[in-house]
């Protein structure tokens, strides 16, 4: 049988009654490839060329928009429950990829509708499913103090970003934070309280982030990283500044810190031109760490 031509294909899914989204994911942006009208018609902007994490972000809003960034970035079929203009949807999201490739180059976003052939208990089973599926998933990836992406799965995000950034000849910003006088936070209030502490920190830099593709991970005991796609080092640093300037604000009573009355977090920042590097990005990181930690 020979293949469809890519001009039919385009026609059917343009005259498709489901709204699809498909979107590159083989480019650092995630640029939307394809959108049909029927998208449009569920109240998204013109979508074609934007990056995904903003385009999903507008629609879904930014926590479900960073779970869903994550599922894409973990290269798994999965699907969300969504709810747009009164109406209940199920997101399926399907990595697609060209014969000989290894992964996938490409994500259909598919919005189909809630109220189909399922039953309402049969549909609240079904998601129910799927959100204990994602669970098994993050729990393997998460930090379980900070509930960030652990050092492991931060490192996979940045080894993979990393070769789309050499490919694309673009930039990548990490900078890297860590608690200031944090044993001494440990020896005044103990395991669990520090535990508390990491964790607020952990989610006020998550809260931060400026879109949903960027992404945080704990790497070491109390220093955490944050991953972006920057255009350059001065907006970055204004970035870490901002971070440490919402964690101060924490207002978390630090009575041993030498920087201040609360807890308060140091950073370094690394902006690199992949193309340009013979590090590779697990030495560029480690650099980063030695540095902090000087």
């Amino acid at each position: 049988m020979e293949p469809v031509n890519r001009r039919i294909l385009e026609q059917v899914l343009a005259e498709s009654a489901e709204p699809v989204v498909v979107v590159r994911v083989d480019h650092s942006e995630w640029p939307v490839a394809f959108s049909n009208r029927a998208f449009a018609a569920i109240g998204a902007e013109q979508a074609d060329g934007k990056p995904f994490a903003d385009v999903i972000e507008q629609l879904v809003g930014r926590d479900l928009a960073l779970e869903i960034s994550e599922a894409v970035r973990s290269k798994q079929e999965t699907s969300f429950p969504v709810e747009r203009g009164g109406r209940e949807f199920l997101l399926v999201l399907k990595p697609l990829s060209l014969p000989g490739e290894d992964g996938a180059s490409f994500y259909a976003a598919f919005w189909r509708n809630g109220s189909g052939s399922l039953s309402t208990a049969g549909a609240e089973v079904q998601h129910a499913l799927l959100k204990a599926k994602r669970r098994i998933r993050d729990l393997s990836r998460e930090d379980p103090v900070t509930g960030v992406l652990n050092a492991r799965a931060f490192r996979e995000v940045l080894d993979h970003d990393w070769a789309v950034a050499a490919r694309e000849k673009s930039a990548l910003a990490v900078v890297v934070f860590s608690l200031d006088d944090f044993d001494a936070y440990v020896d005044v209030f103990g395991r669990h309280a520090s535990d508390s502490c990491l964790r607020r920190v952990g989610q006020a830099i998550r809260r931060c982030l400026r879109r949903a593709s960027d992404v945080v991970g704990r790497l070491e005991r109390e220093q955490l990283a944050v991953l972006s796609h920057a255009p350059d080092e001065h907006a970055v640093q204004d970035f870490a500044a901002r971070i440490s300037t919402a964690v101060r604000e924490l207002g978390l009573h630090h009575p041993r810190s030498s920087a201040g009355r609360f807890v308060t977090v140091s950073f370094r920042v690394g902006l690199v031109r992949v193309a340009e590097e013979s590090r590779s990005a697990g030495e560029f990181l480690d650099e980063l760490l030695a540095e902090l930690s000087d």
